[in-house]
């Protein structure tokens, strides 16, 4: 585990009033945590429901839920044989997204060998293009990284194909997990570049060269370069795997961050017709009215405000505020060790809501945006008949850092809501014993 995978600070200091809140709830939802595995009829009532919809937040109103699915949300509705849930005015959401993040993909930042979010198959002098690379095939569902995120909230997130030195600026694809346990991702997969600086030295030390590459990689998929030739560089299944994402096809998310770059973007994707959303973004507040035209989608960092290198020296914390007055749609993704901090993403949502962008667009950035974006609207990211009943209860506003979930709710199903984490936090929270506070406590305690 990274060390950063521990209780920080401030988790370990949580307020007495925050933490009461949350165990008075508990409290209150006994009864509604006693589900068994099968799926029961849940009705949480009373509740502040953020839909997530045109509908937006709906003041003390239910959310019926049969079968794994949201059957009814609305005021007073009948709750039958239904499991009562009182939430006494607080809030409900859809369960949140995590971010593109290799949540599942590794354990350890700087372990290597937990690592599964990219392949190196060559080096920066025989570049070894590989999009049909998936990386979902290697998602751990049990990983430990998991539980700690959903007891946050956070119900689903894009594993990412990352780019490195020794593979290619076309990373692989990647796709949406639900932090359930389940095993396989949902909905379709999505391919992952990297452009401008971030890229350069997989394409011969020059951002112009990046341009030339995936000009003669579509060449290439439309047989104007031989699958023989000394210039191919796909294999035949990634030749296939490629013609899926042009003319039309499926979401290729692109790293990317220099305005001057996003332009150049937003040209090679309209002359081959390549659904792309951007992933980073630190200066696509300047082309914002460009962006929003296109229809692409911008997964931003709103803490990302410091000039960090010569492609970010536009970055601002007004950016998602920005993007999202041009009409841009605005998602969220953290760079600093975002399967470990997973749970910080509504920390960085809030901080876009303080510089300007609107509270219920904050949450749809969290919600149903990156669902819309990945194609998995039609199942999850929002609160409405027929969606998968992912929710959470939260003590307070969920884009306060102060506010923690209460409970989260997996199609329906009331989960634990403990971790490592907590379990650690939990151990060092104990009165002084006879065995230092590192053994686990002793039987009936």
């Amino acid at each position: 585990m990274s060390p950063r995978s521990f209780p920080d600070a401030s988790f370990a200091r949580t307020d007495a009033r925050t933490r009461g809140l949350a165990r008075a709830l508990a409290a209150v939802l006994a009864l509604g945590l006693a589900l068994p595995a099968a799926a029961q009829t849940v009705l949480i009532r009373g509740a502040k429901v953020h839909t997530a919809t045109a509908q937006g937040t709906l003041e003390d109103a239910d959310v019926l839920v049969r079968d794994g699915t949201i059957a009814a949300v609305g005021k007073n509705l009948a709750a039958g044989n239904a499991t009562v849930v009182e939430a006494r005015g607080r809030p409900i959401t859809p369960a949140l997204f995590g971010g593109i993040t290799p949540i599942g993909l590794q354990e350890i930042t700087l372990g290597e060998e937990t690592r599964d979010s990219a392949a190196a198959l060559g080096d920066t002098k025989d570049m070894v293009v590989r999009p049909e690379f998936d990386v979902t095939l290697a998602y751990n569902p049990a990983s430990v990284l998991v539980p700690i995120a959903r007891v946050e909230g956070i119900g689903f997130s894009m594993l990412g194909a990352d780019s490195v030195k020794g593979g290619s600026i076309v990373g692989g694809q990647g796709g949406v997990v639900r932090l359930d346990g389940s095993p396989d991702p949902i909905g379709p997969r999505a391919l992952f570049l990297k452009l401008g600086a971030d890229g350069a030295d997989l394409s011969g030390k020059s951002r112009a060269a990046q341009w030339m590459l995936l000009d003669q990689m579509i060449d290439e998929v439309r047989g104007r370069i031989g699958g023989g030739s000394d210039m191919a560089m796909l294999t035949p299944a990634g030749r296939q795997t490629l013609a899926r994402y042009i003319d039309g096809g499926g979401r290729v998310v692109v790293h990317i961050h220099r305005a001057a770059d996003i332009r150049q973007l937003l040209r090679w994707s309209k002359r081959h017709g390549v659904n792309v959303a951007i992933l980073g973004g630190a200066e696509a507040w300047m082309l914002a009215p460009e962006l929003a035209a296109a229809k692409v989608a911008v997964f931003l960092d709103p803490l990302a405000n410091l000039p960090g290198d010569f492609d970010r020296i536009g970055a601002s914390l007004q950016n998602a505020a920005r993007l999202h007055a041009a009409g841009v749609q605005v998602s969220f993704s953290q760079f600093d060790d975002p399967a470990h901090y997973a749970r910080k993403i509504r920390q960085a949502a809030g901080n876009a809501v303080a510089n300007g962008l609107p509270w219920e667009d904050g949450l749809a950035g969290l919600t149903r945006v990156p669902a819309e974006v990945f194609g998995v609207a039609d199942r999850i990211g929002s609160i409405a008949v027929g969606k998968r009943a992912d929710l959470v209860l939260w003590t307070g506003d969920p884009l306060e850092v102060s506010t923690v979930a209460a409970q989260v709710w997996f199609d329906g199903r009331a989960i634990p809501m403990t971790s490592r984490q907590t379990e650690l936090r939990d151990r060092y929270l104990r009165s002084p014993g006879p065995l230092p506070r590192a053994y686990p406590a002793p039987a009936g305690e």
